[in-house]
């Protein structure tokens, strides 16, 4: 082997792929590569080269290709090894196609009618090959060419082959949505195969379709809810587990598209109360995988219909992220909490002093995370000390796409939740100090407009304190050495409206700082104009009042220096002012008013007053004015011209537009008759059923021939282990039934989870917490942190939040109170049907535990018989531990509920534990004992301290 080389390549490829590797410097790797292309070139065009010799030929063309040489003169090689009979030849043939070409190659009609003959190949290895060449190179255009085979792929017995060909379907519908939109309910029948790996293809293509369209796949949620159940509960082989958690990718797949099925829907969010809850007590949080799935739990939980359990488990697994030395496991820590406190607000106020660590990390990107959860809980009451962090923030960077980003938060935050205008100001001064030429225009102007109109109200005092301090501190900003053009603006136009206003500052001072701006930035051609439009501001106001101004030596420069410019514009602003300053005072005030930037100005677009000069120049003989769309007609003219010349210009070309049609004649009918051909139902889409054979022992009688109904009674599991015991009693199944569905167990998830959460300053109590940051704490979050109360019998949420999750959301139509009012009677529900969609309005009677009897593993069977069998004569009632549910649906008290014991016969019962009302004296000492520790008022002191927290 060492003589031929490994992997049955010859020595002097190998030696190729050493010298490559040992090669030092890039120059050298060229010249090695292109000795090898030219060798390439003399040797494939040999006549009578054995196929080995050219397989490996083919790859060293590949290799030469990954390292960034055009190897296009192996192309037409590749495509003939396509052709070959030789299985390895053809594989070879085909990776090294799908590697050259792209879907618009010229050589793509070459290998259309191989890719056709070897989809009908009977062995399953060459169909492979040309499924994969079928994803990567055919176009839009080839489309039809190949897919009534891909099509017929979907039913080959060989589950690689299924596989491939859905994931070809998905492809075409990427690329043409229009050329498979008739094949949508393949994908399905497929979410019903019996192999996981398809299965789990058909998810991703199904994914794009409900991204676009969410009702019409309502239907499936409790097929996705049934299959996510069963991988779950370890129902899946073991060859789909990764790090110990059983198909992990599925599971974040399945997650995705419940979210985007139970977004804002109440009725189908409860149905995956159930399954999310065991998600996260099952989760093992040790693994990146398993934090990866509950992270997507967290995303989903967002996004539906919000359940208090589901969100005090997502606040749990949040509080474990922040805690976490993993700056990546922090990072999800933060995104999760920024999402969770759009639902509730109040999630936050646990973690507010892990946020501020993030906050003061050095790792930049979890830094920047934590700016954009700081931007989603900003309000009026820590507006001031978050935009001033990004202000600081913003400075310290260097990155101009990030720090535009910043500066267009700090302004948008300004605006909305600014609590003084002299805070917004300033404010603004600092961002346009630091970042001003990457922040839009428009916001110049909303300043401008905001110191010229005051506060909106009748109190001038105010408005002239918010303009002097505005002039105080462009005079003090003037210092700078260089300022961006935009703010330069802002300040000339604030100096010459409000500089002379108060009497603070004389004429000549407020002049002699315009002309330096205009000086200092002589190549800003915009900067100049507003300077120079200021400087006549002032000039204008002092004339006005009576007040002699002096032209300074540096204005008189200007002024020369721009009456010859080559801009016109500063001409005509030069000329302008020079103009000006020569007219009386009279004159001055009527040009231009004092503090007249906010009044309307009449625009007169008729020119009114020139109607006497008019009136009298037609008198004395004038012609009147012609407008251009008549001058442009020639009959449009004729008034002024003789009768006799229209008359022969009548026979000429005629330029009148056509007569306009006759009206239609309505029809005679009646108008009930036409407003109940408006009202003919539409049928809805159906989806042609398939024909399946199953080893069902019997079916149900009410179904039809024609209709076939899934049964899970005495059905074997579709994935997993062979567990299927026809003898089976039913007392022995319902017994089992328990078992798997963790009701009657108490696993160390499940009690590991219902213990009590500690807040993230109670991780460390020895470590003293430095004042700066409570004082942090308590400006951000509108309180300092405090501890968590520890409970007995696990965490219960409070009713006032569940109260608010209610609250936000819209309240129910008419429609939907009449149909909780008067449930209808329903037959149980198929969860996998296929058939023709069925819109319910109710959530379905029938128990979907219920449904799942008989699918379990014998042993566990055995194992609960051995428990007791006198409790299983009667089927247990497993939705009677949800009646006492709350209203909205909550579907995991009954589960999440720590006091809920198994009794002996497998029955479960609830433990009579004495509720005590009102506060705990004890858990209150020593919360006020932890808060004088720190130095804080106690809460129960000072109730309102941690309201201003959600404003």
């Amino acid at each position: 082997m060492g003589s031929q080389g490994g992997f049955y390549q010859s020595k002097e490829f190998l030696d190729l792929v050493k010298s490559i590797g040992e090669a030092r410097s890039k120059a050298e790797e060229d010249r090695i590569v292109l000795n090898e292309i030219e060798t390439l070139k003399r040797r494939i065009s040999e006549p009578d080269i054995p196929k080995r010799k050219m397989k490996e030929y083919i790859i060293r063309l590949v290799y030469v290709e990954m390292l960034g040489h055009d190897a296009s003169f192996g192309y037409i090689h590749a495509v003939k090894m396509t052709h070959d009979d030789s299985l390895l030849v053809k594989r070879t043939g085909y990776l090294a196609v799908t590697l050259f070409l792209n879907e618009d190659h010229d050589l793509i009609i070459l290998i259309v009618n191989t890719i056709q003959k070897d989809l009908k190949s009977d062995n399953f290895l060459v169909v492979c090959a040309a499924l994969n060449a079928v994803s990567k190179l055919i176009n839009e255009e080839t489309i039809p060419a190949v897919l009534p085979q891909v099509v017929e792929l979907l039913a080959h017995p060989k589950e690689a082959v299924r596989k491939k060909a859905i994931m070809a379907l998905h492809r075409f519908y990427q690329k043409s949505p229009s050329s498979v939109s008739h094949l949508v309910s393949n994908f399905r029948k497929r979410l019903c195969d019996n192999d996981p790996g398809v299965m789990g293809a058909t998810l991703c293509p199904l994914f794009d379709l409900i991204t676009r369209d969410v009702n019409s796949y309502k239907d499936l949620v409790i097929s996705f809810v049934s299959i996510l159940k069963q991988v779950v509960e370890r129902r899946v082989p073991k060859a789909y587990d990764y790090h110990q958690m059983p198909a992990p990718f599925i599971q974040i797949k399945l997650l995705k598209i419940l979210a985007l099925l139970g977004s804002g829907d109440k009725q189908s969010s409860a149905k995956m109360y159930t399954v999310v809850g065991d998600i996260f007590r099952k989760c093992d949080s040790s693994s990146n995988i398993g934090n990866a799935i509950l992270y997507e739990c967290i995303c989903c939980v967002s996004s539906i219909y919000p359940n208090p359990k589901l969100l005090e488990s997502a606040a749990d697994v949040i509080s474990r992220f922040l805690k976490s030395d993993s700056h990546n496991l922090k990072y999800m820590g933060v995104d999760a909490l920024g999402r969770l406190i759009k639902i509730s607000p109040e999630i936050a106020e646990q973690h507010q002093l892990a946020v501020i660590d993030c906050l003061e990390d050095p790792d930049d990107t979890l830094k920047r995370k934590t700016f954009e959860l700081l931007y989603k809980m900003t309000k009026s009451t820590n507006v001031e000390v978050i935009v001033d962090r990004m202000i600081d923030y913003m400075i310290s960077i260097n990155d101009n796409h990030y720090k535009t980003e910043i500066a267009s938060r700090c302004v948008e935050l300004a605006e909305q939740f600014a609590p003084s205008n002299r805070w917004f100001i300033q404010t603004m001064n600092k961002v346009f100090e630091h970042a001003g030429d990457l922040v839009n225009i428009k916001v110049a102007h909303n300043l401008m407009r905001l110191i010229a109109e005051g506060f909106g109200e009748d109190d001038d005092t105010a408005d002239s304190q918010l303009r002097s301090s505005a002039v105080e501190s462009y005079l003090c900003i003037l210092g700078e050495p260089k300022l961006p053009s935009v703010f330069l603006q802002v300040i000339c136009w604030v100096l010459g409206e409000y500089g002379t206003t108060d009497g603070k500052f004389s004429a000549s001072y407020i002049i002699g700082k315009l002309c330096d701006v205009a000086e200092a930035y002589s190549n800003d051609e915009t900067v100049k104009a507003y300077a120079v439009t200021a400087l006549m501001k002032i000039h204008t106001f002092e004339i006005a009042a009576g007040r002699k101004v002096d032209m300074l030596p540096e204005c008189q420069s200007l002024m020369e220096e721009l009456l010859a410019s080559h801009s016109t514009d500063l001409q005509q602003r030069a000329y302008e002012l020079q103009a000006v300053i020569g007219l009386d005072a009279h004159a001055v005030a009527c040009i231009m008013p004092s503090d007249a930037s906010c009044e309307d100005i009449e625009v007169d677009k008729g020119l009114s007053f020139l109607n006497g000069y008019i009136q009298e120049s037609i008198e004395k003989g004038a012609q009147p004015y012609i407008p251009e769309s008549e001058r442009s007609g020639m009959l449009n003219i004729s008034n002024f011209r003789s009768q006799d010349h229209h008359e022969a210009s009548s026979h000429g070309l005629r330029f009148e537009a056509y007569e306009l049609p006759k009206p239609i004649v309505q029809s005679k009918i009646p108008p009930a008759s036409l407003a109940s051909t408006e009202l003919v139902p539409v049928p809805e889409k159906m989806y042609p059923r398939e024909s399946y054979q199953t080893t069902v022992p019997s079916v149900s009688s009410d179904a039809g021939p024609s209709e076939l109904k899934l049964r899970l009674d005495g059905v074997q599991m579709k994935w997993g282990r062979p567990t299927f015991s026809p003898a089976t009693s039913t007392s022995n199944s319902t017994i089992s039934q328990k078992t798997v569905n963790g009701i009657t167990q108490v696993d160390g998830a499940s009690t590991a989870n219902s213990r009590t959460r500690e807040t993230y300053d109670s991780r460390k109590p020895q470590v003293e917490i430095s004042p700066e940051k409570k004082k942090l704490a308590a400006s951000l979050f509108g309180g300092s942190s405090k501890t968590e109360k520890r409970a007995a019998t696990g965490h219960k949420i409070s009713k006032s939040s569940s109260h608010m999750v209610e609250k936000s959301h819209v309240p129910k139509s008419s429609m939907e109170v009449a149909s909780e009012k008067t449930p209808p009677v329903q037959q149980p529900l198929d969860l996998l049907d296929l058939g023709e969609p069925t819109v319910t309005s109710t959530v379905p009677s029938v128990d979907p535990f219920k449904q799942l009897e008989g699918l379990v593993d014998t042993t566990q069977v055995a194992s609960a018989v051995n428990h007791g069998l006198t409790a299983a004569a009667k089927s247990p009632d497993i939705m009677a531990l949800y009646s006492e549910t709350p209203a909205d649906g909550d579907l995991l008290s009954g589960v999440l509920n720590p006091s809920m014991t198994n009794m002996p016969g497998g029955t479960t019962t609830r433990q009579s534990m004495p509720r005590s009302k009102g506060p705990n004296p004890k858990d209150s000492l020593e919360k006020d004992a932890l808060v004088r520790q720190m130095g804080v008022t106690p809460a129960s002191q000072n109730p309102n301290l941690f309201k201003d927290l959600l404003g």
